[in-house]
């Protein structure tokens, strides 16, 4: 229980470190991903194609 906890807790600091190094990568072509619940939940659960979904929902809605 406690590893699953701890394996949790792992894939939430490792989701928040990669939407910040996207967003210092791309920060001066202005297409910044904001780093909040949804979008960490996100990364979390479903891993790198949710960032790619969310750079394609954010290039097509701006």
């Amino acid at each position: 229980m406690l590893k699953k906890i701890f394996s949790i807790i792992k894939r939430i600091i490792v989701s928040s470190f990669v939407l910040y190094g996207y967003n210092l990568i791309v920060g001066p072509l202005n297409m910044v991903i904001p780093i909040n619940i949804i979008t960490v939940g996100l990364l979390t659960i479903f891993g790198v194609p949710a960032l790619v979904g969310l750079i394609t929902i954010l290039v097509l809605v701006y």
